[in-house]
């Protein structure tokens, strides 16, 4: 199996059919043998192998993804534009999974997608049920359409129904804690439709590679500024899959190797055009947190696009992490292995620190002014500790419903990739795409 991020090699050279040519002057390369030097792993994986850069990735994504809903740092998203870096991770891989039949590819991604959804839609509806809620009664979701939208939370083509507001301001949580619980479905609803149409936009790229690449930066242009306003979670959805389609787009032409065959000097100066681009329309059109991309469409989707090139440009396919990183990899593992998971539920359980660290005022050594006053001071931060124990629990609580989805034998906490396994004469990796 060909990556997308393996340098391209002469198919006379190696008796192998080379990768897709889109007319693009490749880089130079030098044969390691004349200069002594060791070649770069480069070699595709038998058996579709992971790829640890791309795993890293995926695991800094999510880091930053907790660190910026606890903190709020608007600059995050400057620094490490998550979300388009996770859309452009699933987007190579859907490009390697649809060398199967397209509608068993979908199938599948959408079994792995939907019973971590189940599960976290079972306990936030009860607690939302719980607490009083009533989608019939519910004013913001237009009564019986409210309780049509349940289904999203089974099968998340639109926007899940929640309360603005449920409970007191003084109670266990907040009462806003719904509204921050159902926050990220957004992504889960983006993922969905992607997938769904992977095989279209794969075969587009593959015939028209850089319109079908562009043409995301171009829609998000018109329905991103304001230019053509469609109202509603309508326009969300649409917002959302302008913005980071281009991402997804590029998961396509890391896979297929267009990146590699364009020489670095220029994939990057075009990049970082497009990423000061992306920050000077940002200056101008500012929201009310600053800098947070989030709340500029266009210039999310630029500055997204080109930090993806860049990474991407880079990428040099570890079958394992290296040197220092080699410590990391059983985090790196169970984050992979448990991304649905930890992304569904870090935003409830941010919440959850709230009540469990007030308990702390309650202790005789802390009723002292100073001793409040230290607590108030370093509170966010003592949250940034307590959530992640709470994700480690709730990855046994609910993580091993990934391996079910994926048709894995359940693990309480993985540690190691699954085991190949072999059928015939295919393998077939149990936690490959």
């Amino acid at each position: 199996m060909t990556h997308g991020n393996s340098i391209p090699t002469s198919s006379a050279a190696s008796g192998m059919p080379g990768p897709p040519s889109y007319g693009i002057p490749q880089q130079r390369t030098t044969d390691p043998a004349a200069t002594g030097e060791t070649a770069p792993d480069t070699a595709p994986r038998q058996g579709g192998g992971r790829d640890r850069y791309l795993d890293l990735l995926r695991s800094i994504a999510l880091v930053r993804v907790v660190v910026y809903h606890l903190f709020g740092w608007a600059w995050l998203t400057v620094l490490f534009p998550s979300m388009g870096v996770m859309f452009a991770l699933a987007g190579s891989l859907m490009a390697r999974s649809l060398k199967r039949p397209a509608l068993g590819v979908i199938r599948g991604r959408i079994r792995r997608l939907l019973p971590p959804l189940w599960a976290f839609g079972v306990v936030v509806l009860a607690m939302m049920f719980a607490g009083g809620w009533n989608p019939l009664k519910d004013p913001d979701h237009g009564g019986t359409w409210g309780l049509i939208d349940l289904v999203n939370y089974v099968f998340p083509v639109g926007a899940p129904p929640f309360p603005w507001h449920l409970g007191a301001k003084s109670g266990l949580l907040e009462d806003t804690w719904a509204v921050q619980a159902a926050g990220p479905l957004w992504y889960l609803r983006a993922y969905l439709w992607f997938v769904i149409a992977s095989p279209l936009l794969l075969w587009a790229f593959r015939r028209a590679p850089w319109p079908t690449l562009l043409a995301p930066l171009g829609l998000t242009a018109v329905v991103g500024t304001g230019l053509v306003k469609i109202p509603g979670e309508t326009g969300n959805a649409v917002t959302d899959f302008a913005v980071y389609g281009g991402c997804w787009v590029l998961g396509f032409a890391h896979h297929e190797g267009l990146l590699k065959q364009i020489p670095r000097y220029l994939s990057i100066s075009c990049a970082a055009l497009l990423m000061a681009f992306g920050l000077w329309w940002a200056s101008g059109h500012l929201g009310p947190d600053g800098w947070d991309l989030n709340d500029i469409p266009l210039a999310q989707a630029a500055w997204s696009f080109g930090f993806v090139v860049v990474l991407l440009q880079y990428s040099p396919s570890w079958r394992a992490l290296p040197g220092r990183l080699a410590r990391w990899d059983g985090l790196v593992t169970l984050s992979n292995n448990r991304a649905v998971t930890i992304y569904l539920w870090h935003n409830l359980l941010i919440m959850a620190t709230v009540p469990i660290l007030d308990l702390l005022y309650e202790l005789p050594f802390l009723q002292g002014d100073g001793a409040v006053s230290a607590l108030d001071t370093t509170y966010t931060i003592w949250m940034f500790v307590l959530v992640w124990p709470l994700i480690g629990a709730a990855t046994l609580a609910f993580g091993w419903v990934e391996d079910v989805a994926a048709k894995r034998k359940p693990r309480l906490w993985p540690k190691s990739e699954p085991r190949v396994r072999v059928r015939g004469s295919r393998r077939r990796s149990a936690s490959g795409s």
